[in-house]
């Protein structure tokens, strides 16, 4: 099939699925260890491209897939750090604690935890790579193949929901 091809055309994503679904299935597999996991990921990266197939040229369709379904994965990975720094956190002595604190301090973490997740995927990346992996703007800029200044423009959009949800409690 030609570069002009288009994956808008069912017959060619259909094609692209029967080519490139296992290869993705086993990549994601080999990362995660979880079968079940790695073929949603498959699932969710086709419908992505799907949804996105008249950006997507023929030509980069394996490439994007590939790229999509590791986000999905370091997505993962990060927001088990999230959930795993929580649970380290969250095993301190709270016995001499007031009721009343300890109800606010689990609201407050439940509408942060919201507020996190809410966040558009771009920004949400940036801003757990740089407050949980304690990642430069550089280093992240690197690792997600953009530059500088956008990871600086998404972490200032991000601390600014973050911020206007804060102000709401």
């Amino acid at each position: 099939m030609g570069q002009s091809t288009s994956v808008c055309e069912e017959r060619v994503f259909e094609q692209v699925f029967m080519n490139e679904s296992e290869g993705l299935r086993n990549f994601l597999y080999y990362k995660c260890g979880n079968m079940k996991q790695s073929e949603d990921w498959v699932q969710e990266a086709f419908l992505r491209m799907w949804n996105n197939c008249a950006k997507v040229p023929f030509g980069k369709a394996k490439s994007f897939l590939y790229t999509v379904a590791n986000n999905l994965f370091l997505n993962e990975v990060k927001h088990r750090k999230v959930v795993l720094k929580f649970e380290q956190h969250g095993h301190i002595d709270r016995d001499q604690e007031n009721p009343q604190f300890l109800l606010e301090v689990e609201e407050f973490q439940q509408r942060l935890e919201s507020a996190i997740g809410a966040l558009p995927e771009g920004q949400r990346e940036v801003f757990l790579m740089n407050r949980i992996d304690k990642l430069k703007y550089r280093e992240i800029a690197e690792k997600l193949n953009i530059s500088v200044k956008a990871v600086e423009k998404r972490m200032h959009k991000a601390l600014g929901t973050l911020k206007k949800i804060s102000k709401k409690v």
